[in-house]
């Protein structure tokens, strides 16, 4: 542990903390759980209040016990699907939860919900037990996790909305939602942020209506009537979203963003971008022309794995295309991908 990460913890202490890592058998990101542990301690020296000791303490736990939940499941595709606990059975949307969470799960998906009735119950059921996975929150007059996480334990309870809003989003590779009230407008609209602000990976974001339902479409008209005109978004914001009542639509647009884009990871100032096939040199120059004005420096480039890549041994066999991202243009990322997905070297849909 270097000075910043310590701030004014005594060094014999700091020394202790490194023999109880080792003497836990920790070998892995040492400095990042004497980080932890120094950070714990520094709370204690800032003679923190008792209440905010006991929210950090909560919040650490929850995320360690939903890091536990999901790590078993790491290399398969996730989605969340939101929606409203009170939806009920006979409802046109359960029935749509239902069916996208059945088709995900036979192309291979499981699917993620915070574990409660209505829309969460639908998409759980849909998935099958062995498909689903559930973060739930604790409050005074909700349910207990539905019967399909909790058949087989695969769910976590959490008892802030922060840590379990973030274990919703962290893990999974898609979103699906469905019409609902409060909490399913504040998730859909966090995820619309971080997709802006460049906070989270590009994934594909769906919003999902009841056949011939306007529940979405009222929301774009809003976009486009009030929040465009107005400035306070860029045009193209919205464009990352399909809205739709088709639930074939709806799979296709999650699986398919995934054709041919795998990843990304920033290495410094360059960016590079992983796909499952190499493009050929006129794609890149069709690319380049496209999408020129993304770049700060240089042009996109085809090429290999950069040095730090091949030394986390991080998905090797795969091709690169390498740029400089305009950080203020982070946003429309989403745009350069579906381009990827598009190119005739794909995989075929």
């Amino acid at each position: 542990m270097g000075p910043s990460d310590t701030g004014t913890i005594p060094h014999p202490v700091t020394e202790e903390l490194r023999a109880t890592i080792a003497a836990a058998g920790i070998t892995e990101s040492t400095d990042l759980v004497a980080r932890i542990l120094a950070t714990g301690i520094g709370l204690g020296i800032d003679d923190t209040e008792r209440l905010d000791l006991k929210i950090t303490s909560a919040a650490l736990s929850e995320m360690r016990a939903a890091f536990r939940l999901f790590a078993p499941y790491r290399g398969i595709p996730k989605v969340t699907i939101f929606g409203s606990a009170r939806t009920l059975p006979d409802d046109a949307l359960y029935r749509q939860a239902s069916e996208a969470a059945t088709a995900l799960a036979e192309r291979g998906w499981m699917v993620v919900t915070g574990a409660g009735p209505g829309i969460m119950q639908a998409a759980a059921e849909g998935a099958g037990p062995h498909n689903s996975l559930g973060v739930s929150i604790r409050l005074p007059f909700e349910e207990k996790p539905n019967a399909i996480v909790g058949e087989n334990a695969r769910n976590v309870a959490m008892k802030y909305f922060f840590t379990r809003k973030l274990m919703l989003v962290k893990e999974s590779s898609g979103f699906v939602c469905v019409p609902g009230g409060f909490g399913t407008l504040d998730e859909m609209f966090e995820l619309l942020t971080l997709q802006q602000t460049g906070k989270a990976d590009p994934t594909p974001i769906v919003l999902l209506d009841a056949p011939g339902g306007t529940f979405w479409s009222g929301l774009r008209r809003f976009v486009d009537d009030h929040l465009l005109p107005s400035g306070v978004i860029s045009p193209g914001d919205f464009d990352r979203v399909l809205v739709t009542d088709s639930v074939t639509a709806a799979v296709d647009e999650l699986t398919g963003f995934y054709r041919n884009y795998d990843s990304l990871r920033w290495v410094g100032k360059r960016l590079v971008l992983r796909l499952k096939a190499e493009p050929t040199d006129a794609e890149v120059q069709a690319l380049n022309a496209a999408f020129g004005d993304l770049v700060t420096e240089g042009e996109i480039e085809r090429r290999g794995p950069v040095t730090v890549e091949v030394e986390d041994d991080d998905k090797l066999h795969l091709p690169r295309l390498v740029l400089r991202l305009n950080q203020f243009r982070v946003g429309e990322l989403h745009r350069l991908i579906r381009a990827i997905n598009a190119l005739e070297s794909a995989p075929a849909a």
